[in-house]
């Protein structure tokens, strides 16, 4: 049976424990973070695109921290869109500044019809470091 443990950043615990789902599973040297969104506090989307997407960023470096990771470690990106012409630029500028030299991730950008009120959602696959 393969090992796996949860894991949670400390302030967003309950919001996956209502919808049934782990922020992160750690499975032996390897994080798998599931799709972080820009929710505000209260879990509701930020408005500005701009920020759900920084916030989103946020999200996701919170939750590879609780795993013992950061952007350095990631291995794998996939990102959701409902309306990646028009976000495109923003998300690249934003994605630029979290991953600013090579090498890069892998990255798969995918469009979609429905993100339950969000614009923009990213998740990842992060190999935990030995010495943490």
């Amino acid at each position: 049976m393969i090992q796996r443990e949860a894991v949670f950043p400390a302030s967003r615990h309950a919001l996956y424990e209502a919808h049934g789902y782990s922020a992160a599973i750690r499975s032996d040297t390897l994080l798998f973070v599931s799709g972080q969104v820009g929710s505000r506090a209260d879990g509701s989307p930020e408005p500005d695109f701009e920020a759900q997407v920084r916030l989103a960023f946020a999200n996701l470096k919170a939750t590879l921290q609780a795993g013992g990771c950061g952007f350095d470690d990631i291995l794998d990106v996939t990102t959701f869109h409902t309306d990646p012409e028009r976000q495109f630029d923003t998300v690249m500028t934003v994605k630029g500044e979290v991953f600013d030299r090579a090498p890069y991730p892998a990255w798969t950008a995918i469009g979609v019809t429905w993100l339950a009120g969000f614009d923009f959602e990213i998740k990842v696959i992060a190999r935990i470091p030995a010495a943490r």
